[in-house]
């Protein structure tokens, strides 16, 4: 029995185990109990005597008494400091890392870069803001106008005079307000950089209110770029010019820009009183001045008009209306018929007298006749006047030399008799305030000014048609271009945005854009349509909400509700898919929309720019901001290299220095590093290939054959300018090249494409045999080719910038007959190499970008300017002087890497006398050969002129992180490397016979 209790291993099996094992758990929970009594009245002792902070140790997470014990080293007598301070991060930071000089916590520093006002602070103007909303849905009482003007012309001055006549308070005349300069850094240059939209409530000369939307744009020709996307929204243009320097280069450019947009023009001429204090011109010759300035201004629009033989060019003159004149900052604007007009309220003819018949006679050959009381076209006696000089000048005279000349009890009584009444103190203001009082109120408000406009600049209804066929790149029958063309607010919502304007903290942007057609609202979903959309490729589109809608005002934003087409509206909260421009339609419907097109501009980026940030741990800031600064500049460009440099590309110097001014400060508070600047090349050929060049596919099925040659003279310029495109049909674009520049038919029509994109100034043509080639098959691949010949062009052999003027011929191709072996991963590289090899063969050149320069000065200053400018590689067009001016004008060309520091030079020779202007002009080829590897090029020396391309490549190629030279192992085949040598030693045998076939390839 005993061997029964026991199993085979010795352990007891036998009976009693169950209630000796309940005995010992009885005992064992008999012993906890008696410790947590003892655990609880120590307990409750400290908490008597320490004032209840065990307390803390008996709680569990959830704050509910726990009776389990907890170790010493566990026991919780204060709260944790997430539990009195929720969401307060804890950083640790090891010793000396933070100077004494620096604050542990930074304040908070609130970006200051904007002149807008504040809700509390907004101005009362002399109508109600729904008054401006219901003219806003009447638009045939709406006009959309671009004030736009050469540098300090004062375009921003007379927009003051027009917004100052909307306001209720008055303003002080000793203070230039620049009302339209809502960044810190206008006011403090004085000059505009970005364009600046204003919706006015303005009467004409009947007292018929119109709503007038006006867009101040800079007159800089760096930011000649804020003018295309303003002229893109407008009706009209309204030209500023400086009675005194008259028509300028960047003038005559802003002509050419509003002709080519199909845009009425409307003329201000503005400082007239510089004709009177600082030339003191007598009322006779200053009317020739004026004269002068207008017929200038009518050349201008008769040279740029468009088809000028089949379409009659508009004319410029003040008896049709479309001229005002003007001294903003006087404070006074007037036209003839509000001159007439201010005759007849001064004798009180207002019902008996005709101002429209009376200001037709008050410019030309006009005279007045005090025997007849009538005029005549002939002066009645020789020393007589015409009728502008009589009735408008010597009566303007007079009031500037009574208000400069005469005390004051004299000067009340002449304004007594004007019917102008100041104030007592105001009579011993500095004189230029007090012109300024006294002008303004004997003129009253620019009324002539808005009937020029609404008389001359259709109404949105009656310009949407020719903006439509000029802009919209879809179907014109469609049903949006329908309602686009008739302005339907039921129609499909249909807006154009042209500009992001960026919020003054730099964070966000605001979509400046014009209704068409349809109605939008706050809170509406819209479809954001990129410029890369397309109905077959939808990629570039996104679904936004309209968060925030408003009207501009200048320093301000009137907040609405809605609105419909034909208004100017800037939107918040759709920026984020748009990069320059876009086009808003409804999420729903209207499947067949599509885009308006991208903006064109007449000045690229040429000059560079290489940033990156000072603490590389901001690099991912800084490509952020430098993200903001594409939105914000219209024409700007960023791209990375291969050498990992941001490279920004701007159109002047100052241009450049407004980026990295917002780069800094606006969109990133961040240290960066700037490289020397420099610009944009462009590669080119001079001959035509010396051997016929071919490249293999990798998997041997494919192969073509191409010789690349110079396109003629001009015929890159037609096509960057839209003169011809590849969207036409065969027929028409072989039509354009044989009449104009002789091309064979058949090989015009044959041009594939344009590169490196639709208006590139490279031309492919497939000039293959139909005999010796599978056409079929060739077509197969055509796409295939043109991506690899636009990549070429986009990238080209020598340094990795864009070719240009350059036409290759497609002459020969072997094309595999199985799809699978003639696949894009095979042809496109293919195409590339063909293309660098035809390129190389052909006596590769380099070109530049040339600035043109106008500079005007004094006399005696023209030597000095011909001294600057020949240090600098430029050389002088033409020299003239300014009629009725003191001035001389000079024209000269400059290379733009030899730009950078012109102007300020400029001034140190002249002593600040000399103002100039610079705008790319032209490319021209860089003296010397790029290959020539003979040429020695000396560290920290420059280069000479016949070395000058040698020096350009290498130095760019370093930049890039490219070799020195150009490795033709990477473009040539090996069949096509023998061929070359057999070519040089059959021309090496065969010189004394004269043949140079190997002219051109000895660099290799």
């Amino acid at each position: 029995m005993e061997d029964e209790l026991y199993d085979e291993f010795g352990n007891y099996v036998g009976p009693g185990l169950d209630n000796s094992s309940d005995e010992e758990e009885e005992e064992e929970e008999e012993e906890d109990e008696e410790d947590m009594d003892e655990f609880g009245e120590g307990a409750e002792s400290r908490q008597d005597g320490e004032g209840g902070d065990g307390e803390l140790a008996l709680m569990d997470t959830n704050g509910v008494a726990s009776t389990s014990i907890v170790l010493h080293e566990d026991k919780k007598y204060y709260p944790d400091m997430e539990e009195v301070y929720p969401g307060v991060n804890t950083v640790v930071l090891d010793e000396d890392a933070q100077g004494l000089d620096e604050p542990i916590i930074q304040p908070i520093r609130p970006k200051k870069f904007s002149t807008l006002l504040a809700e509390k602070e907004l101005p009362t103007t002399r109508y109600t803001p729904e008054f401006l909303t219901t003219l806003m849905e009447t638009p045939t009482l709406l006009r959309n106008v671009c004030v736009m003007g050469a540098l300090h012309h004062g375009k921003t001055l007379l927009m003051d005079l027009l917004i100052q006549q909307t306001q209720e308070s008055p303003w002080d005349p000793a203070k230039e307000v620049r009302y339209t300069d809502t960044r810190k850094d206008e006011q403090e240059r004085a000059l505009s950089i970005k364009s600046t939209p204003v919706s006015l409530v303005l009467e004409d000369t009947r007292g018929k209110s119109f709503l007038l939307n006006l867009l101040d744009t800079p007159g800089m020709a760096n930011f000649s770029d804020e003018v295309s996307a303003a002229l893109r929204a407008c009706d009209g243009a309204l030209l500023v010019v400086d009675a005194v320097e008259g028509v300028m280069m960047q003038t005559e450019r802003l002509i050419k820009r509003a002709l080519q947009e199909q845009l009425p023009i409307a003329l201000v001429i503005n400082k007239v009183d510089r004709l009177i204090l600082e030339l003191k011109l007598p009322p006779a010759d200053a009317y020739y001045k004026l004269k002068h300035t207008i017929e200038e201004v009518n050349v201008c629009i008769e040279r740029h008009t468009p088809n000028a033989l089949v379409k009659r060019p508009q004319r410029i003159s003040p008896e049709l209306g479309n001229v005002a004149f003007a001294s903003a900052i006087h404070g006074w604007c007037f036209s003839l018929g509000s001159f007439s007009a201010l005759y007849a309220s001064y004798h009180n003819l207002s019902n008996s007298f005709d101002t429209a018949e009376f200001s037709k006679r008050l410019w030309g050959n006009a005279y007045f006749d005090e025997s007849t009381r009538s005029f005549r076209k002939k002066p009645p006696h020789p020393d007589a006047d015409r009728s502008f000089v009589q009735f408008i000048l010597e009566p303007l005279y007079k009031i500037y030399s009574h208000t400069l000349g005469e005390d004051a009890p004299e000067l009340t009584a002449v304004l007594r008799e004007l019917g102008v009444r100041v104030r007592r103190e105001d009579l011993h203001l500095d004189p230029k305030p007090l012109l300024k009082l006294v002008l303004s109120k004997f003129f009253g408000p620019a009324t002539g000014l808005v009937d020029s406009l609404v008389n001359h600049v259709p109404s949105p209804v009656a310009a949407a048609a020719m903006k439509v066929e000029l802009l919209y790149v879809g179907a014109q029958d469609s049903e949006a271009a329908v309602a686009m063309k008739s302005c339907d607010p039921r129609g499909p919502l249909m807006l154009h945005v042209v500009k992001l304007y960026s919020a003054p903290d730099g964070e966000s942007f605001q979509a400046f854009g014009r209704i068409y057609s349809g109605t939008v609202s706050a809170g509406q979903s819209v479809r954001v349509l990129g410029e890369a959309y397309t109905l077959e490729d939808e990629e570039d589109m996104a679904v936004r909400e309209v968060t925030g809608l408003s009207v501009g005002q200048g320093r301000y934003r009137l907040e609405v509700s809605r609105a419909r087409p034909g208004n100017w509206v800037l939107l918040e909260g759709v920026d984020g898919p748009i990069n320059k421009t876009a086009t808003l339609t409804e999420v729903r419907g209207n499947d067949e929309a599509a885009i308006f097109r991208p903006l064109a501009f007449d000045m690229p980026p040429v000059l560079k720019l290489a940033v990156e940030p000072l603490n590389p741990a901001e690099l991912p800031k800084m490509v952020e901001s430098l993200r903001k600064i594409r939105k914000s500049y219209p024409a700007v460009q960023t791209k990375v290299e291969e050498s990992g440099e941001h490279v920004v590309l701007g159109t002047g110097e100052l241009y450049l220095d407004c980026i990295m001014h917002d780069l800094r400060h606006l969109h990133a508070s961040l240290e960066v590093k700037v490289a020397d600047p420099v610009v944009s090349f462009c590669e080119t050929v001079r001959e035509t290939s010396s051997l016929r060049c071919f490249a293999e596919t990798p998997n041997k099925q494919n192969q073509l054959h191409m010789i690349a040659e110079p396109l003629e003279a001009g015929l890159a310029k037609d096509i960057e300018a839209g003169a011809v495109s590849t969207d036409w049909d065969r027929r028409a674009v072989g039509d354009f090249f044989h009449s104009k520049y002789g091309w064979d038919l058949l090989t015009a029509r044959n041009i594939w494409a344009f590169g490196p994109d639709k208006q590139g100034p490279n031309v492919l043509i497939n000039d293959t045999m139909p005999s010796e080639v599978d056409q079929r098959l060739l077509d197969g691949v055509k796409d295939s080719i043109v991506q690899g010949f636009q990549w070429g062009c986009r990238e080209g052999p020598l340094c990795d910038e864009p070719i240009r003027n350059v036409k290759f011929k497609i002459l020969d191709a072997t094309i595999a007959t199985e799809p699978v072996h003639r696949g894009g991963g095979q042809v496109i590289p293919t195409a590339r190499r063909v293309a660098y090899s035809a390129f190389l063969l052909a006596t590769p050149q380099l070109m530049e970008p040339y600035f043109k320069v106008e500079v005007q000065c004094p006399a005696d200053c023209v030597d000095a300017i011909h001294l600057v400018l020949q240090r600098r590689r430029g050389h002088v067009k033409e020299d003239r002087p300014k009629p009725g001016t003191p001035f001389y004008t000079v024209e000269a060309y400059l290379p733009a890497i030899d730009s950078f520091g012109f102007e300020t030079d400029l001034r140190a020779y002249t002593q600040g006398q000399a103002f100039c202007t610079q705008v790319f002009d032209h490319w021209k080829e860089v003296p010397g050969d790029p290959l020539d590897r003979e040429v020695v090029l000396h560290p920290l020396e420059p280069a000479p002129i016949n070395s000058l391309a040698r020096d350009f490549m290498v130095k760019t190629r370093r930049r890039k992180g490219l070799s020195e030279d150009v490795m033709i192992s990477k473009y040539f085949d090996a069949e096509l490397l023998q061929s070359l040598a057999n070519q040089q030693a059959e021309a090496a045998a065969a010189e004394m016979v004269g043949m140079n076939g190997g002219a051109g390839i000895g660099y290799y």
